[in-house]
């Protein structure tokens, strides 16, 4: 077992020179190092074996991602380490200095609930495939779940090695497993605190294994689920109020508005409430907690959308399927929000808060 108080994890598939530039400014800024190699293959076992002079090397066939490179890394810390410590991911590439590393790591030393992230500033002098990619990632995670963070691409990050148990359980094989840490520290309202670092780009990137449309593929999808989910509802709502207030103005019904209304929104409520629990949020929690709570936000939200709408309709004489349009668009952030913050969210013994320094 190893005493230490930094330890450096470094995922590498196929790397250069960097990796080996990078070990000892590592060692000499206090870290023990572990550098799992990713299936490399045999091409590349001169620089594995020259890391060996610095590092425990860990290898295995055949490549299988970064997320399964991280996790392995994880669970060997995990196993091999005593005492409470705190470790740093850094790329193989270059793109991270090992100053950069001890900041952030000192960072979680006076934070240790903290997942701390090394942010790079992008400029016009980074890759533009980096600059739009980090764009998007940064304008679909605030959307999803409401938290502001300004590099959500960034491979240099540190915590404590009490968040070890954690981390190993998030899903996530490949590129994908660093956004679900996020996605999941998100939920659980734990800080995500940045720390300014340098931004490196060699060669504009060239050394990245990233495969645009594949891998952003599953690092957007978790993204994009819950927003599918909440169109597939809404879709579902406003078809059944259409069929349901045709319906009542053919048979001549009375209360034929707030009728279909209330029949549309209890039906898509189910199979909203269904597909976040199972598909978008894997809420493990109390069925009936959370199947309480959802049902009492639909109820209130039901009652403010539906004293809208005949406001809309009987007394500003809108036509029904537009004042139905700007009623749902009206109460989808309120029922966004409390779903997020509330309903699916895992309890914490701490409320936590964004914090960019």
């Amino acid at each position: 077992m190893y005493k230490t108080k930094y330890v450096a994890l470094i995922p590498a598939y196929e790397p250069g020179e960097s990796l080996l530039e990078l070990l000892p400014k590592l060692r000499a800024a206090g870290f023990e190092c572990v550098v799992v190699d990713d299936g490399s293959g045999s091409a590349y076992r001169d620089i594995f074996d020259r890391a060996r002079e610095y590092a425990t090397v860990l290898s295995y066939e055949p490549n299988l991602g970064k997320g399964h490179a991280l996790k392995y890394g994880l669970a060997y810390i995990a196993a091999n380490f005593q005492d409470e410590f705190v470790i740093a991911t850094l790329d193989s590439d270059g793109q991270h200095r090992a100053l950069d590393a001890l900041h952030c790591c000192r960072r979680v030393e006076e934070n240790p609930e903290a997942l701390v992230l090394g942010s790079r500033v992008q400029s016009a002098a980074s890759p533009l495939r980096s600059r739009f990619g980090n764009y998007m990632t940064q304008k679909l995670f605030w959307t999803t779940t409401g938290r502001a963070v300004r590099d959500t691409q960034t491979g240099l990050r540190a915590f404590s090695s009490r968040l070890l148990p954690w981390l190993l359980d998030i899903a996530g094989e490949r590129y994908e497993y660093e956004m679900n840490v996020l996605l999941a520290a998100a939920r659980a309202k734990m800080p995500l605190i940045e720390v300014d670092i340098a931004t490196i780009y060699i060669n504009g990137n060239a050394g990245s294994h990233f495969a645009v449309i594949r891998d952003s593929w599953r690092v957007y999808k978790e993204l994009l689920k819950f927003s599918s989910v909440s169109l597939a509802s809404f879709c579902l709502d406003y078809t059944l109020y259409a069929l349901f207030t045709w319906l009542g103005e053919m048979w001549h019904l009375a209360l034929a508005l707030a009728a279909a209304n209330i029949m549309a929104r209890f039906l898509s409520c189910t199979f909203n409430f269904v597909m976040n629990r199972v598909f978008v949020f894997h809420d493990k929690g109390s069925f009936w907690r959370a199947a309480g709570q959802y049902y009492l936000l639909a109820g209130i939200i039901l009652a403010g959308n539906t004293l809208l709408l005949s406001l809309l309709v009987d007394v500003l004489l809108m036509n029904h399927y537009l004042a139905k349009l700007l009623t749902e668009i009206s109460f989808f952030t309120t029922s966004w929000l409390v779903q997020k913050k509330i309903i699916f969210t895992k309890p914490q013994t701490a409320e936590y808060e964004t914090k960019l320094v």
